[in-house]
C-alpha cells in the first residue's frame, strides 16, 4: 500500500440468519457507523457477511488482513455461548499473538451495563501488521465495546508498522511507557 492510499479496515459481521438473507444485519452497520465517528476520515472500509461457520469466518480473516491489507479488522456476532458462536475459536486459528487485554477491557465494561455480558468471549489479536478485534453482535454492546478499547488501537497499529488510523476528535492515543 502506498503512502496515498487510504488505511483500509475490516468489518466482518458472522450471522447464519443475515448471511441466507432472513434478517438485516445490524453489528456491521453498528461497527461502520462507530468508525465514522470516531476515526479521521480517511480510511476505507471494506464489508463482509459471513454464517456462522469457523472455516467461513477464518478465510474472510486472512483475505481482509493478507490479500486486502487491511490494518484493522472488526468482528461482530458470534462471541456468545451457543454453540454455533465460533468466532473467537476461528479467530485464533488466524493468529499469530493474541492480545487478552482488548477482551479484558470489553468484558469489564459490558458487565456493569448488562450481567450476562460476562457470557461473552470477545477477544482480539495480530496477524502479520494486522489487528483483529472479536464484538458482540448487540448494536448497543458493539457500542460499548468499541469505546472501551478505542484508545488503544491507534498505537497498537503504531506498534505493528500499520497505516495510521487517527482518531477523529485528534486526541493523542493510549501509549504504554
Amino acid at each position: 500500500m502506498s503512502a496515498s492510499e487510504p488505511t483500509r479496515v475490516g468489518v466482518l459481521t458472522v450471522s447464519d440468519r443475515a448471511s441466507r438473507g432472513e434478517y438485516e444485519d445490524r453489528g456491521g452497520p453498528a461497527v461502520a457507523d462507530f468508525l465514522q465517528r470516531r476515526f479521521a476520515p480517511g480510511f476505507a472500509r471494506h464489508d463482509r457477511l459471513v454464517p456462522d461457520d469457523p472455516d467461513a469466518i477464518s478465510a474472510a480473516l486472512v483475505e481482509l488482513c493478507d490479500t486486502v491489507g487491511c490494518s484493522l479488522v472488526i468482528t461482530t456476532g458470534g462471541t456468545g455461548p451457543s454453540p454455533r458462536d465460533l468466532t473467537p475459536e476461528a479467530t485464533r486459528v488466524v493468529l499469530e499473538r493474541e492480545l487478552p487485554g482488548f477482551g479484558e477491557r470489553m468484558r469489564s465494561i459490558s458487565v456493569d451495563r448488562v450481567p450476562t455480558a460476562i457470557l461473552s468471549r470477545q477477544i482480539a489479536g495480530i496477524r502479520g501488521r494486522s489487528l483483529i478485534v472479536n464484538l458482540p453482535g448487540s448494536p448497543k454492546a458493539i457500542e460499548d465495546c468499541l469505546e472501551a478499547v478505542i484508545p488503544a488501537i491507534p498505537h497498537c497499529l503504531e506498534l505493528l508498522g500499520a497505516p495510521p488510523l487517527p482518531l477523529s476528535d485528534g486526541s493523542t492515543p493510549l501509549r504504554h511507557e
